[in-house]
């Protein structure tokens, strides 16, 4: 019998990421209009609305759709808002980052994941995301400052480059800490360089690449 992937969809949001504290109507109408499906492997159509994280390659992962609302609604998006992504990963995120927000500027350093959620975005009808194979902590410098980042890998501490790239009133969602006891975190730039940290909940996600702790060798 074929999976009825509207009825997952709205389930997801219902049964998981609501009672997940997920509220805001904006951020729940844009995880029902996203096909999620579309945006993992073939092999995992029918578990990609599961409360599970799903393999992407390379050791990255797809991050649950409860983890996935709950940034969005700590970020309050709103249409005129630039955002960088840090992970493009599926492309599903950077999906429903363009739902919500004026413009998305999405990186990865994994050039095959940049390819394919670029078709993907193509094939959803997403004009106002740009794609860019890059590596955050090394190398890359953004254009300009934004008013929302999000990085989809843990940290084990926030790169100082990366709040730099706030504007004012900007937010970051970020996981950091050890694993596999890690925080996400929101981080609010009141201006003049002075920051404000939310904690928001615990998790576990595979460490951005170069932002992982350096490993302790003990005899």
């Amino acid at each position: 019998m074929a999976m009825n992937f509207e009825q997952a969809r709205q389930n997801m949001v219902e049964n998981q990421v609501r009672p997940w504290e997920v509220l805001e109507y904006s951020v729940l109408d844009t995880l029902k209009a996203i096909r999620r499906e579309d945006f993992v492997a073939p092999a995992h159509r029918n578990v990609a609305f599961a409360d599970m994280n799903l393999p992407l390659g390379h050791g990255e992962l797809m991050m649950k759709p409860v983890i996935e609302g709950r940034l969005l609604q700590a970020l309050a998006l709103n249409k005129t808002d630039e955002v960088l992504e840090i992970g493009t990963g599926s492309g599903y995120l950077t999906a429903c980052l363009a739902n919500l927000a004026g413009k998305v500027t999405s990186i990865d350093m994994h050039a095959d994941f940049v390819d394919a959620a670029r078709q993907r975005l193509a094939a959803a009808g997403v004009a106002n995301a740009t794609l860019e194979v890059a590596d955050a902590v090394n190398g890359f410098t953004p254009a300009g400052v934004f008013d929302a980042v999000v990085v989809t890998g843990a940290v084990h501490a926030v790169p100082e480059k990366f709040v730099r790239w706030l504007k004012p009133g900007g937010r970051m969602f970020v996981v950091r800490g050890d694993s596999p006891a890690q925080t996400a975190v929101l981080l609010t730039h009141e201006g003049e360089g002075r920051y404000r940290e939310e904690s928001l909940f615990e998790t576990d996600l595979p460490y951005l690449a170069h932002a992982a702790p350096v490993k302790r060798f003990v005899l």
